[in-house]
């Protein structure tokens, strides 16, 4: 597998970027993954990087965006927090990573059974990690059809939030950054929210999510 050039990553349009990560699960889960030489494209990219994606995801040991992609070194840019929730630095990560490095795809994804968003549910309050979880309070507060146990040990109701929030920080990402909207609405990248399943590896995305405007001549 070729290491990424900058000429290879300004060939990949926003839609082209999706699926190279679809693709890259199916192998994921199939257990196919792409011969590389790890040691040589670590020498390639010593020079400068060109990554397609970057993928916001959870810090959970299970969820790693390079392993379920099949993705190699140089080909997507990887920012991990608990909860997969947006920040100041990771919205300027973001921009560095599309505006600057030419990355042409945002993929927000959570995962089924997240600790971080059971805390949420159980309204854990915990030193530093009071702060973090209350970003993710609004989507617990937005899942309306569980009525009853809403807590933890409801397994609906805790992927029932784990996708509002994902969907809440597409939204998020597009409100709290005029560059990457901007980007976005002149077609240069795209931005989707999806779920990776941690039994069977399968990343679900959601389409009412997707925004990836063609560029038209």
């Amino acid at each position: 597998m070729k290491t990424l050039t900058k000429d290879m990553q300004a060939a990949i349009s926003p839609m082209m970027a999706l699926d190279l990560l679809k693709k890259g699960n199916e192998r994921f889960v199939k257990n196919l993954k792409l011969h590389r030489n790890l040691l040589q494209q670590a020498n390639e990219t010593s020079d400068g990087q060109h990554p397609f994606a970057i993928i916001l995801s959870c810090i959970d040991s299970r969820t790693s965006a390079e392993l379920i992609f099949d993705q190699g070194l140089g080909d997507i840019f990887s920012v991990r927090i608990a909860g997969n929730i947006i920040n100041e630095d990771i919205l300027g990560s973001m921009e560095f990573a599309c505006k600057v490095a030419g990355s042409k795809f945002i993929v927000v994804l959570g995962h089924t059974k997240c600790g971080a968003v059971k805390g949420a549910c159980d309204h854990v309050e915990m030193g530093n990690l009071t702060a973090l979880l209350s970003k993710l309070q609004p989507a617990v507060y937005d899942e309306k059809t569980e009525t009853q146990n809403r807590h933890s040990g409801n397994d609906n109701f805790v992927e029932k939030v784990s996708i509002i929030n994902v969907k809440r920080t597409v939204h998020a990402i597009l409100e709290r950054s005029p560059i990457l909207k901007e980007l976005i609405e002149n077609g240069s990248i795209g931005i989707i929210g999806g779920t990776h399943e941690i039994t069977s590896g399968t990343v679900t995305f959601y389409e009412d999510t997707l925004i990836a405007i063609s560029k038209t001549a």
